[in-house]
Protein backbone atom coordinates (compact mmCIF):
# COMPACT_ATOMS: atom_id res chain seq x y z
CA UNK A 1 0.00 0.00 0.00
CA UNK A 2 2.91 2.28 0.74
CA UNK A 3 4.36 1.76 -2.74
CA UNK A 4 1.03 2.65 -4.37
CA UNK A 5 0.82 5.83 -2.28
CA UNK A 6 4.37 6.84 -3.23
CA UNK A 7 3.76 6.25 -6.94
CA UNK A 8 0.43 8.10 -6.88
CA UNK A 9 1.96 10.98 -4.91
CA UNK A 10 4.90 11.16 -7.34
CA UNK A 11 2.53 11.32 -10.31
CA UNK A 12 0.50 14.05 -8.62
CA UNK A 13 3.61 16.12 -7.86
CA UNK A 14 5.00 15.73 -11.38
CA UNK A 15 1.57 16.47 -12.90
CA UNK A 16 1.19 19.58 -10.73
CA UNK A 17 4.65 20.74 -11.78
CA UNK A 18 3.84 20.31 -15.48
CA UNK A 19 0.45 22.03 -15.15
CA UNK A 20 2.03 24.86 -13.13
CA UNK A 21 4.72 25.42 -15.77
CA UNK A 22 2.17 25.46 -18.57
CA UNK A 23 -0.13 27.84 -16.68
CA UNK A 24 2.79 30.11 -15.84
CA UNK A 25 3.89 30.19 -19.47
CA UNK A 26 0.38 31.09 -20.68
CA UNK A 27 0.00 33.84 -18.06
CA UNK A 28 3.45 35.21 -18.94
CA UNK A 29 2.49 35.42 -22.60
CA UNK A 30 -0.76 37.16 -21.68
CA UNK A 31 1.00 39.70 -19.48
CA UNK A 32 3.70 40.43 -22.06
CA UNK A 33 1.46 40.84 -25.10
CA UNK A 34 -1.87 42.07 -23.77
CA UNK A 35 -1.68 43.48 -20.29
CA UNK A 36 1.67 45.28 -20.06
CA UNK A 37 1.50 47.00 -23.43
CA UNK A 38 0.42 50.61 -23.14
CA UNK A 39 -0.84 52.40 -26.22
CA UNK A 40 2.15 54.17 -27.67
CA UNK A 41 1.67 57.77 -28.75
CA UNK A 42 2.77 58.71 -32.22
CA UNK A 43 6.49 59.18 -31.94
CA UNK A 44 7.46 62.58 -33.25
CA UNK A 45 10.90 64.10 -33.35
CA UNK A 46 11.93 66.14 -30.28
CA UNK A 47 12.20 69.32 -32.33
CA UNK A 48 8.43 69.17 -32.89
CA UNK A 49 7.76 69.96 -29.20
CA UNK A 50 8.12 73.21 -27.27
CA UNK A 51 9.48 73.68 -23.73
CA UNK A 52 6.21 72.46 -22.17
CA UNK A 53 6.10 69.25 -24.18
CA UNK A 54 3.27 70.44 -26.44
CA UNK A 55 3.42 70.29 -30.24
CA UNK A 56 4.84 73.52 -31.60
CA UNK A 57 3.06 75.59 -34.21
CA UNK A 58 6.19 77.41 -35.37
CA UNK A 59 7.37 76.77 -38.94
CA UNK A 60 10.23 74.30 -39.06
CA UNK A 61 13.23 74.54 -41.34
CA UNK A 62 14.10 71.38 -43.21
CA UNK A 63 16.54 70.34 -45.91
CA UNK A 64 15.70 68.02 -48.77
CA UNK A 65 18.33 66.66 -51.15
CA UNK A 66 16.67 65.22 -54.24
CA UNK A 67 19.64 63.84 -56.16
CA UNK A 68 22.91 62.34 -55.07
CA UNK A 69 24.75 64.31 -57.75
CA UNK A 70 24.03 67.52 -55.85
CA UNK A 71 26.23 66.40 -52.95
CA UNK A 72 29.68 67.89 -52.72
CA UNK A 73 32.39 65.37 -51.98
CA UNK A 74 35.87 66.03 -50.61
CA UNK A 75 37.37 65.08 -53.97
CA UNK A 76 35.31 67.81 -55.72
CA UNK A 77 37.21 70.68 -54.01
Amino acid sequence: MLAVSLVAGSFLVIGALIVGCMLGWVLREYMMYHHDRQPQPQGLHPEMYDENGELTDQPLIYLRIDEEDDMMLDEDD
